[in-house]
């Protein structure tokens, strides 16, 4: 199966994309990963200097190794989340099958912003092909540690930023409602 590809506006792809937190089993191929990354570099960044460097994982026994030291790592959370992380079958990419992890690199004061604005052009055109996508900052703690550093490809003067998971939602929650913006102030 490969990804739907429908028209849909910029503003139909912001109100559809939604954190998905379960997957069905369906690989993302590697034409489709292309097209999101090549939308991620699509992005705005401070003084043109595209800080950003991508690592593609698709193996699910080293999935399953960053879930479980990111499990570890986790700060002792209280309530639900630690429910959540003390329940041996969650898993922090929710069962999805690839993550992209958009690293900085170490080339000025903006890198983290841009890699933000290249992770939501990414989850956008995600959206937009009919996919799933979900943050996952759990896993910046074990992305940190020289060990999966070195297994995924991060270079030990590059930081992972913003480690997203990507493939084909199992189901489609609904809506979220959200408040109304709040202006601080208005002047004209």
């Amino acid at each position: 199966m490969t990804t739907e590809t429908r028209p849909m506006s910029v503003l139909e792809a912001i109100y559809e994309r939604r954190a998905i937190r379960a997957y069905t089993s369906q690989q993302v191929d590697k034409p489709t990963i292309m097209k999101l990354l090549d939308a991620a570099v699509q992005a705005p960044t401070a003084i043109h200097l595209e800080p950003w460097a991508f690592v593609v994982i698709q193996s699910r026994p080293l999935l399953d190794r960053i879930c479980e030291r990111s499990k570890e790592l986790a700060d002792k959370p209280a309530g639900a989340i630690h429910r959540v992380l003390a329940n041996p079958s969650f898993h922090i990419c929710h069962d999805a099958g690839t993550m992209i992890v958009i690293c900085a690199k170490p080339l000025g004061a903006f890198v983290t912003a841009d890699c933000w604005l290249a992770a939501e052009n990414l989850m956008l055109a995600a959206t937009s092909l009919g996919l799933a996508t979900c943050p996952i900052g759990f896993a910046l703690p074990a992305l940190a540690e020289l060990a999966f550093k070195d297994e995924v490809g991060i270079p030990r003067d590059v930081t992972a930023v913003v480690p997203i998971v990507v493939g084909y939602a199992a189901t489609k929650p609904p809506a979220s409602t959200r408040r109304a913006p709040e202006i601080l102030a208005w002047k004209e």
